[in-house]
């Protein structure tokens, strides 16, 4: 295993670590504690975020077999929580909380199945058209930049409205369809670069084939900012198909969190101080979006240069005892 200069120089680059030296005393064992505490936080972001979302998952998972049927109804309507209904009930007496459970499914299915169609093409607009260029690349910054200047909100809202057959995957679907353009000129951009390279250069005069320079060379090092799109992507489909469904253009057999705002809404739940139905779905998307924003977050620390060197200054600064000079 080999290290560039850069890496050999700051070890926080490469992840190896420094020499131990000699035994630590005084001033250097206590530095050397506060680096170790340091090394476990620094990534507290992605681990606070993909445990939300792993929770989320989770429940989204086993939701049919906890809440079999959400929209069963009894005869205590508008009740705030309590022992027996926990987030309280709807005006016709249905549990809040066994229709939030049952909408994580619907939202979360929204999140992955658009987070992963938005990448899709967005690899194939993206990097195809930018590692193959000529006319491919051309012809894919033509569809990127159409789809790019569209307005996103009133073409999901004509688009979703015109489909006679909605359910949740229909929904995901569209949402990806007018939201992948984005995604699309980062990956083109960044591919851009990565190809220009001296080791894809080198892979060409190897006459290693495309798709082996594709798989090897090109789609590794934009593995980060994939994960990344797909992250903002599952996000930006969440709080979507909330705003549809709070508009009435959801899924209508589906459960989400939007529709529970919607039904709520409808039934003017504000107006009658039920906070008990609005507040628990409002405040599932508010944590999921949070929780995906900081895997988001985290992931941009590592592949952005400027970012990581900016928390190792900072981590420095800390390091320093109170009174001591640069």
């Amino acid at each position: 295993m080999s290290f560039t200069q850069q890496e050999l120089a700051d070890p926080e680059l490469s992840g190896s670590e420094p020499d131990a030296g000699p035994p630590r005393t005084g001033f250097f064992r206590a530095t050397g504690r506060a680096t170790g505490r340091r090394r476990t936080s620094r990534g507290w972001k992605f681990w606070v975020g993909i445990t939300v979302c792993a929770f989320f998952a989770i429940v989204a998972i086993v939701a049919p077999f906890l809440v079999p049927n959400p929209n069963q109804s009894s005869p205590v309507g508008l009740q705030p929580p309590s022992g027996d209904h926990w987030f309280g009930t709807t005006n016709i007496g249905q549990d809040v909380f066994g229709q939030v459970v049952a909408g994580t499914t619907g939202s979360v299915v929204i999140g992955v199945v658009a987070g992963a169609i938005t990448v899709i093409l967005s690899m194939v607009f993206g990097v195809g058209g930018a590692f193959l260029g000529g006319f491919w690349d051309n012809a894919s910054s033509l569809v990127s930049n159409v789809f790019l200047v569209i307005p996103g909100l009133p073409l999901l809202i004509i688009v979703t409205d015109y489909v006679e057959s909605r359910d949740i995957v229909v929904i995901a679907v569209v949402i990806a369809l007018v939201s992948w353009a984005g995604a699309a000129r980062v990956l083109r951009a960044q591919t851009l670069s990565v190809r220009s390279r001296d080791y894809v250069d080198a892979a060409r005069v190897a006459s290693e084939s495309n798709w082996r320079i594709m798989l090897r060379e090109i789609l590794p090092n934009l593995m980060p900012i994939i994960a990344s799109q797909f992250v903002f992507g599952a996000l930006g489909a969440i709080l979507a198909e909330a705003g549809l469904s709070f508009l009435g253009l959801g899924a209508p057999g589906g459960k989400s969190w939007g529709s529970i705002l919607f039904f709520a809404q409808n039934a003017q739940a504000i107006t009658l101080g039920a906070w008990w139905w609005f507040v628990p779905p409002g405040l599932c998307i508010a944590i999921l979006g949070a929780a995906l924003g900081l895997i988001n977050f985290s992931i941009d620390e590592r592949i952005n240069p400027r970012l990581r060197t900016a928390a190792i200054a900072k981590r420095s600064r800390s390091s320093r005892p109170k009174g001591a000079t640069a």
